[in-house]
Order: structure tokens, then sequence, then C-alpha cells
């Protein structure tokens, strides 16, 4: 039994926010469910609840010279031309180096994996992308990965693995044809599965009348998340940062959300 989900959009949608109410529902609902962060800032530590001095002390996998070194033979910035595996052992890196957040949920901080920031696949790219292509292929339950934002989760070799991809938005203009883009860009690599959300409705006849001009393709799903004030306040207390529960507007909705991406678990 398993669900492979991506979780897309451009910046500042609220992609972290989904992902971390996905999971913690899922986790309420008794499905084990692994949560992984792969954005080059990663702040999905904080979003799940943890406080913030123990998520400043995780170290990303893409930025853990010691075990790129151990795994891929080749300690980062050791200079060019050096060889290294591009397919490195990472077996056992979910036991290790994952998190856990509650019960039946696992965080593990992956970092980046896209080779353009870069300019070429060094060590702890491979890595970084052979752990989530592990995850991906192999792990049994839920698994969610909160993208960087834009196009490069759906690297060749990756997309294919992911049964859903969530695709975050706001109700603008903008925010809609980028969703437009990741939506066509992961059909044309096989992802059949296109949900879109609209995130941060305060309007949802016009958010939804919005969306189905920009996005006509009518096999594309499409949820509403409303604006929530109690989540604005949860996201300024500096002290810690967990996602408002079920009294929440949010959590209400990203529970229907949950609930129609039920359907496509395996």
């Amino acid at each position: 039994m398993s669900l492979k989900i991506v979780v897309s959009g451009k910046g500042g949608v609220g992609k972290t926010t989904i992902t971390a109410l996905l999971s913690l529902i899922f986790s309420d609902l008794g499905y084990q469910v692994v949560a992984l962060d792969s954005d080059s800032v990663p702040n999905l530590a904080l979003s799940l609840g943890l406080p913030p001095d123990k998520a400043s002390k995780i170290v990303p996998l893409a930025r853990n010279d010691s075990l790129i070194e151990r795994k891929t033979g080749v300690r980062p910035g050791e200079g060019w031309g050096v060889l290294f595996s591009l397919n490195p052992s990472v077996e056992d890196i979910l036991e290790k180096y994952s998190i856990e957040v509650r019960p039946r949920l696992r965080l593990v901080v992956v970092g980046s994996v896209d080779s353009g920031k870069s300019g070429c696949l060094c060590p702890a790219l491979a890595l970084a992308r052979a752990f989530l292509l592990y995850v991906l292929s192999k792990v049994s339950g839920i698994v969610i990965v909160d993208s960087e934002a834009g196009a490069e989760v759906f690297g060749r070799g990756l997309a294919e693995k992911f049964d859903v991809n969530l695709c975050v938005a706001e109700p603008t203009l903008r925010s809609l044809l980028i969703a437009r883009k990741l939506i066509e860009l992961a059909r044309d690599l096989h992802i059949r599965n296109n949900i879109l959300v609209l995130n941060k409705v305060t309007n949802e006849k016009q958010a939804l009348d919005l969306a189905r001009s920009i996005i006509e393709d009518s096999a594309t799903e499409v949820h509403v998340v409303h604006y929530d004030e109690k989540l604005l306040r949860v996201e300024q207390d500096k002290s810690r940062l967990p996602i408002p529960e079920r009294d929440s507007i949010a959590y209400r909705d990203v529970s229907r959300i949950a609930q129609a991406l039920l359907r496509y678990l395996g």
C-alpha cells in the first residue's frame, strides 16, 4: 500500500504549509507517512511543529559532507573531474537520518535536488537524488515531497515515481500561469493525476472562475483552501511554529483534500 505525492508550485504560495497539514492529517488517520523536504531553503520541520532550536540543527542530506563522502566516495568541494558513485547505497538513510515528528510521521530534510544550481551533478546531488528515488520506489505508506519552487523535482528519473502532483497556487494570474506550466510538465512526464490547490482564498467563486479560465483542462481537479487568519497568527509566533489543527479553517479544507487523495492509494 503506497501513495507518492509531490507538492509543487511557485515560491511563496504555501507548499510547505499544505505539505505539513497533509502529513499531520494522514498520520492522524493511521497511515505511515514520510515527509521529505527537498527545498534548498528547508522549512518543513518548523511547519510540522519542531521547535526552532531543534529544527535549526538539522543538516540536510545534500549538505552533510561526511555522509556524502561515505556514500559516494568523494567529499564535496574536492574539485572537478573527481570520480564518485552515481548510485550510492542509501537503504539505511531513512532509518538513521529521519526525525520522528509524531507516531507514524517521519521527516527527512533532503535539500535541493536541482543540478542547475551548481552547474553539475555533484556528489551531494547524486546522494539526494538516489535517496529520493529509493524512497519513492521502495518505501510503502504515504510519501509527501515538499519540492523546490518551480519544476526541478520533475527531473528525469523522479517524476514517473509520483502518483499525484499536487500543484499549489494563489488565486492570481501569475501564480496560476505557473501552475498551468507545472501541470503540463507533469503530464508530459507521465504523472497522470494532477490536482490544483487554490490557497489563501478569500472569494471562492472568483478564485475558481479565474482558475478555470486559465487551467482549461477538465481532468485537473481543483480544491480550495481558504485564507486562515489563525494560521497567520501561528506563523508569526517566533517561539514555535506548529500548524494549527482541528479548529483551523486550513485544517478543515486540507482534510478534504486528504480524503480526495486517498482514492489514489494503491
